[in-house]
């Protein structure tokens, strides 16, 4: 696997199945772990952090686990880097942290393991739809096969240690993308964020911390692990997206009750503009993906499928349409080419 293969295919959670898929994208859990006797990667100087990338390599390479690529992101250049970012494969913080650093990727790029981010590991699974319990066992079944060569730091009144006082305990941080344009519309969306902070859950941009909405696309996560079981913070997890679910299913029946005309122009309108248009800005196809995602939600749209839109959510963000191209794009080149992208994948 290249970065060329990202170029020319779809991620396996992209393909817009699973469970309550008409509302939720994707499950995503991470485990953070550390090694013992090692410092934490942010006081960690380069030969302890090669240490960490050279123990971390080696298990996957002789563990059971699932062959794994990895790419090593301290010799790559930011396109390639950011690349793996809006992938979901690494996260904005380990793009732009320094010394040796890396991820190993799985074929399918359901599972992946940031090297020397914040922690040592970040073992990640990504399932698409509603699967946080499916994803969280994957996950454990990783660690496992990983703890047979490695020696992870843990304490017996604490659990799992880890370089932030939050993810102490399990470890887990568990998340969903969740696409919510009923809630948008019916300007019911600041209530539902308001009522899932109150529960202990973080609502966050498409990239998780720091990142903003677009497309009405968002991510609702668990916030502290320490004194919880897995267990626990799933089933926690998988209760209140299924609230934000139904708020959303009863915004959408409304909407359809009261403005079925309004929505319909709004869906048609930004398939024509997605099939036809010469330009389009990553914030324009945002939001016309959205309605589009609607539109076949709700029974619009015949003969699109939703995986169809998450690819083109993925393969039209900027460093893969540079990529594509073989060359850095001033944003005027990435709108002709992102327009033409698009053009391609509804047509195929």
């Amino acid at each position: 696997m290249t970065f060329d293969d990202f170029a020319s295919r779809r991620a396996g959670w992209l393909d817009g199945a699973g469970l309550k898929a008409s509302f939720v994208i994707s499950s995503r859990v991470r485990l953070a772990r550390n090694l013992s006797r090692m410092p934490f990667t942010n006081r960690a100087d380069d030969i302890n952090k090669q240490e960490i990338v050279d123990q971390v390599v080696q298990a996957a390479e002789t563990s059971p686990c699932p062959e794994m690529v990895y790419f090593d992101t301290n010799a790559q250049d930011n396109l390639q880097r950011q690349l793996l970012v809006e992938r979901y494969l690494i996260s904005p913080a380990l793009a732009t942290e320094s010394g040796p650093r890396g991820v190993l990727v799985d074929e399918t790029e359901s599972a992946s393991i940031m090297i020397n981010e914040e922690d040592h590991l970040r073992i990640q699974v990504i399932h698409s739809g509603l699967q946080p319990f499916d994803a969280c066992e994957a996950a454990l079944s990783l660690e496992r096969d990983l703890a047979g060569g490695l020696d992870f730091a843990a304490s017996p009144k604490w659990g799992f240690l880890t370089a932030c006082a939050t993810n102490t305990g399990t470890g887990l941080r568990a998340s969903t993308l969740i696409h919510l344009p009923g809630l948008a519309l019916t300007k019911e969306m600041d209530g539902v964020v308001r009522g899932v902070a109150q529960l202990g859950f973080a609502v966050r941009g498409i990239y998780g911390e720091g990142s903003h909405s677009a497309g009405n696309l968002y991510q609702i996560s668990n916030q502290l692990t320490l004194g919880r079981s897995e267990k626990a913070l799933l089933e926690g997890l998988d209760g209140v997206v299924n609230q934000v679910v139904e708020c959303e299913r009863n915004a959408r029946e409304t909407l359809a009750r009261e403005a079925r005309e309004q929505i319909e122009d709004k869906v048609w309108r930004a398939l024509g503009i997605m099939e036809r248009a010469r330009l389009l800005t990553s914030q324009e196809l945002m939001n016309f993906s959205s309605a589009v995602r609607l539109g076949i939600d709700m029974g619009m749209l015949q003969g699109l499928e939703t995986g169809t839109i998450n690819d083109i959510m993925v393969a039209t963000q900027p460093s893969h349409l540079q990529h594509r191209a073989g060359k850095a794009l001033e944003a005027n080149e990435r709108d002709i080419l992102r327009a033409s992208v698009v053009r391609e994948r509804l047509a195929a």
